[in-house]
């Protein structure tokens, strides 16, 4: 009896590695749920860089005017500089080992599966860190002379309240408008339990006070101007493992509001994939990774809703 002709499905044109074509179809399925799944990402500053270690993001006081006497020199007016440096973190990896004997057994696609998982793993902890930075941008004091620094709000019932939390999210407001901060670009990044209590308040959807959202659909899209988005990466504990400068307890956080200024995130590698065969192990290596860092820039573009 001879030996049957297998068809590889993974393999490009009868040659080559078996699992090419999987391979590809890994990797893009990884970016795809990376991007999908990111939050915070696009709504803050980011830089890219080809080579070092960090990068810095020039920060600027403000201009003042004044009246001219006639007859008076004019010099000019002193504006006050600094610079936030934001440093790259160690690289980033989810990885996941596929045995060829499990591969050859198995009956249905794991590979969706799996690099599914990789790339929110990668997403999750990329919006963690920005959303932990901005808690720290709240709570820090300026850096530039003259500016404000970060703004928490507190008020025992931001949690369980929606009228109270929807009245924080105003004075959040009031308080980027009297920093000067664009209102275009505000985001409020809250818990799901949160974005719901405020889904059911019936005045922030309400279109004859000019709300939006659906009660139906448990959507509440802005109050105050300010874009809501559900953010599971936002803590709710003591984060105290980790990178030190991400560490911040989040205990009695109920919303993040941030400008697109408030933090800054500098890239080295981007989202990529990378695999191994192992003649060893006999199965093949796959993992998603970047190198990415992120930093306070502006803590007068922040805001933290707390209960305590």
């Amino acid at each position: 009896m001879s030996n049957a002709n297998p068809s590889y499905l993974g393999q490009q044109n009868f040659a080559g590695d078996t699992s090419a074509l999987f391979l590809k179809v890994f990797a893009g399925e990884v970016l795809a749920a990376f991007q999908k799944a990111v939050v915070a990402l696009d709504r803050t500053r980011s830089r890219m860089i080809t080579a070092g270690k960090s990068a810095t993001f020039p920060a600027t006081g403000r201009q003042a005017a004044y009246y001219h006497v006639p007859g008076t020199e004019i010099v000019g007016n002193p504006i006050a500089q600094s610079e936030q440096v934001v440093t790259i973190d160690q690289l980033l990896v989810s990885p996941v080992f596929i045995a060829d004997i499990d591969d050859a057994m198995n009956y249905y696609d794991v590979r969706s599966i799996y690099s599914n998982e990789c790339g929110l793993a990668l997403a999750y902890q990329l919006d963690a860190n920005i959303l932990q930075t901005g808690l720290l941008a709240a709570r820090a004091s300026t850096a530039v002379t003259g500016l404000p620094g970060g703004a928490s709000l507190i008020n025992a019932n931001y949690k369980t309240d929606s009228t109270s939390l929807a009245g924080g999210l105003f004075y959040a407001a009031q308080i980027l408008d009297e920093n000067a901060v664009p209102a275009e670009g505000r985001t409020a990044y809250l818990r799901p339990a949160q974005y719901y209590l405020l889904a059911q308040n019936t005045t922030a959807i309400n279109t004859l006070y000019g709300g939006s959202g659906a009660y139906s659909e448990g959507k509440v899209t802005s109050i105050a101007g300010i874009e809501l988005v559900k953010a599971l990466q936002l803590p709710t504990t003591n984060i105290a493992t980790g990178p030190a400068k991400y560490q911040v307890n989040g205990a009695n956080t109920a919303a993040l509001i941030m400008g697109q200024d408030a933090v800054g995130t500098v890239k080295l590698m981007d989202v990529s994939m990378q695999h191994q065969y192992d003649v060893r192990r006999q199965g093949t290596l796959m993992l998603g990774r970047y190198a990415v860092g992120h930093g306070v820039l502006r803590p007068d573009a922040a805001v933290e809703l707390k209960t305590a």
